[in-house]
């Protein structure tokens, strides 16, 4: 019995510590941070998102073992989500830069002078899946 309980504890550090490092691998390699703080135009302020992003990870990966029950109103759920929101349309918009993924996509898809209605199509895209999911998973 011992033997399965070290077992899987050594499964799930082990594979905690390969899925942490691709993930520190992926932003330092790709310079997601640096090129965040230039988009946002707060360099002074890289040591800050780079210990909120591995406290939003360790965050992250506590909320994902226990099933949190927040005592907190339910209209600061806005705040939290828009924050979130926020941070996370930051740094997809931060890996598009470094990646050109923008750039290459309207190139492929024959829209080289019209990249604003690409990145338009992109948000409104995502604000009806959002609503989708809210509308369908949330309140069905």
């Amino acid at each position: 019995m011992t033997i399965k309980i070290i077992s899987i504890l050594f499964l799930g550090i082990a594979s905690g510590l390969a899925v942490g490092s691709g993930f520190v691998a992926f932003l330092t390699v790709l310079g997601i941070i640096p090129r965040l703080t230039q988009l946002s135009k707060t360099m002074k302020m890289i040591q800050h998102y780079e210990w909120a992003v591995v406290f939003g990870a360790l965050a992250g990966v506590g909320a994902s073992l226990r099933d949190p029950i927040l005592h907190i109103p339910s209209f600061s759920l806005i705040l939290l989500g828009i924050t979130g929101g926020i941070f996370y349309g930051m740094l997809a918009a931060a890996l598009t830069e470094v990646l050109n993924v923008l750039p290459i996509l309207a190139k492929r898809i024959r829209l080289d002078g019209e990249i604003v209605i690409l990145i338009m199509a992109i948000v409104l895209g995502k604000i009806a899946g959002s609503i989708f999911q809210w509308v369908y998973f949330v309140h069905h």
